[in-house]
């Protein structure tokens, strides 16, 4: 980032200093968080240098952190420098509000102390406020966020791109910038000290006494939900204590937890989830129920631990809010499988829904599909299956379905939940068999709309007639786009008088003017009927369907097509 001139500050340099302030916050550990602040003051603030320097436990100094340089990095990354010597420079360097500048005029007094540095030498500068390669700046970290709280560490900061001292926006995005470094490493520690509690709380269960209050600070301040539960006994997975974080989660206050357990929160289509998870240290993803009414994806994750030494067992719960992901991963794979235009579902999402249903074996005693395809495709039939098919069980003997839910049949042994796909034997005979039917449309009369009107008319028809098909099938049977002007239907549970009289009806839906940019325009629809089952696969039953409404096309007088 660039120094600015007052008043006026680039919108994209304040969106690069709220990005590399973000990227602090999500780093996953102390040391990630660290070398991202290091990193952010040479990508987001100007400089080419930037080096952290991270108060011990004996109270001086480490290099924590390095960016800009890998020859500076590999030199002084590790090295201590005494608390005396800080203290030293902190008290001697030019107030910048909470910055220190130490001009290279006055640094030399520094330079036998024991502060690991990368400073050299250069020419006296040609203007008032050129940065001299001896200048030093330092931004101190404070745990309240400013002076006079504990001192967490110090940034160093050298060679501003710009070649000079930073002006007012610079010291002031500088101090901002540590002020977020200083909390996002206070956050950093403090989860850290939350993992640390976490271990030995499982772990080292005699030492749960002497560690009391440590754990107590993890829970109450912990980022994410906590939550400590019964068990065992009659009140069993009640919650006892839930942190803030989770009733901030959750919309519920500390007191209203208490009266229910994870299993009253869950949606009621992921209890089997919740019971499936291992109480010692098992993880799942699942809802759980806001005060609201609404429902939040969360990650949970249990512990067991023990109030004392062969004492009461409790559950310790964490949960983290995915709802974001969750959110995003239901995104993508709409997107992959259904079509950006209409919304229906694409090529292959039709293709998949298809194929789920087929085996590659033909039911025995019954013809195979794909017979009366040879002549057209040739005979690409899957070989016959041994001893499992495509779905990967065992056929055995075949005998009748009981529910008769599609018309066919279902296969004995292990795996009886196949139910094999059959269609209505010959052309224009209603047997009485149900089957899965497969409308194949083609508009008629699209593309002129498109030649006269341009494209974007030709989609506001083909939105409109997507939803004019999925306004005449019934719920659970799939309308799709395949691509251009061509829909295919799949309706499951249907004679071949009964798929006949669909296709007439979803015609006559297509046929009535549609009103694009104000004006009436109308396409006519050509549909063939083809039917799925076992022995074919998907690309040979849309071959079939497709076949046919190619010759429901040509039977039809040119100038009818249109009006259906």
């Amino acid at each position: 980032m660039e120094t600015e001139s007052e008043p006026y500050v680039r919108l994209a340099t304040l969106r690069q200093l709220h990005q590399v302030m973000a990227d602090m916050n999500t780093a996953r550990s102390l040391a990630d968080t660290l070398q991202t602040v290091a990193d952010g003051v040479v990508s987001g603030l100007g400089y080419e240098l930037a080096c952290v320097n991270l108060v011990q436990g004996d109270g001086n100094l480490v290099v924590a952190a390095f960016a800009g340089n890998s020859a500076a990095e590999a030199l002084i990354t590790g090295r201590v420098g005494s608390r005396e010597s800080w203290d030293r420079r902190l008290a001697m360097g030019e107030a910048w509000g909470d910055l220190r500048f130490i001009p290279h005029t006055e640094g030399w007094v520094l330079d036998e102390d024991d502060v690991p540095q990368w400073f050299t030498d250069g020419p006296p500068p040609r203007f008032e406020d050129e940065w001299h390669p001896s200048d030093r700046l330092f931004a101190p970290l404070y745990a309240t966020g400013a002076a006079g709280g504990e001192l967490l560490g110090v940034i160093s900061v050298d060679r501003p791109r710009n070649g000079r001292r930073p002006g007012a926006w610079g010291r002031e995005a500088l101090q901002m910038y540590a002020f977020q470094a200083a909390i996002a490493i206070s956050n950093a520690r403090l989860r850290a000290n939350m993992q640390r509690a976490l271990v030995r709380l499982e772990r080292e269960q005699q030492a749960l006494r002497a560690s009391e209050e440590s754990f107590r600070q993890a829970f109450e301040y912990a980022p994410s939900g906590m939550a400590i539960a019964e068990m065992g006994g009659d009140q069993h997975g009640r919650i006892l204590r839930a942190n803030d974080a989770l009733c901030r989660l959750l919309g519920r206050t500390a007191s209203a937890m208490r009266r229910y357990s994870f299993s009253d929160l869950v949606h009621p289509e992921d209890i089997g989830t919740l019971l499936r998870t291992s109480a010692e240290g098992g993880r799942a993803e699942l809802r759980l129920a806001r005060r609201d009414g609404t429902y939040v994806w969360v990650s949970l994750r249990n512990s067991v631990v023990a109030d004392a030494a062969d004492g009461p067992r409790f559950l310790l719960t964490h949960v983290e809010d995915i709802e974001e992901r969750k959110r995003r991963e239901v995104q993508l794979a709409h997107r992959a499988s259904h079509d950006s235009l209409t919304g229906l579902p694409n090529s292959a999402e039709l293709r998949s829904r298809l194929s789920a249903r087929l085996c590659i074996r033909p039911l025995e005693g019954r013809p195979s599909a794909v017979d009366s395809l040879d002549a057209a495709y040739g005979d690409r039939r899957a070989p016959a299956a041994t001893d499992s098919n495509g779905h990967g069980f065992d056929f055995g003997a075949v005998v009748p379905h009981e529910s008769g839910l599609y018309g066919g049949t279902a296969l004995t042994g292990g795996f009886d939940h196949h139910v094999h796909v059959v269609a209505p034997d010959g052309e224009g005979v209603d047997d009485g068999t149900k089957g899965l039917a497969v409308l194949f449309c083609d508009l008629d009369g699209f593309k002129s709309i498109n030649d006269r009107f341009g494209h974007n008319a030709g989609d506001a028809v083909l939105i409109e007639v997507a939803r004019r098909l999925t306004s005449g099938v019934r719920d659970g049977d799939t309308v799709a786009r395949l691509g251009g002007d061509e829909f295919v239907v799949l309706a499951d549970g249907l004679g071949r008088a009964d798929a006949e009289d669909l296709a007439v009806r979803l015609r006559n839906a297509i046929i009535p003017p549609i009103r694009v940019d104000g004006r009436a325009v109308r396409v006519g629809a050509s549909f063939g009927i083809g039917w799925a089952h076992c022995g074919m696969t998907a690309e040979e039953v849309l071959q079939s369907a497709d076949q046919r409404m190619y010759v429901e096309k040509r039977s039809r007088a040119k100038q009818h097509r249109r009006a259906g």
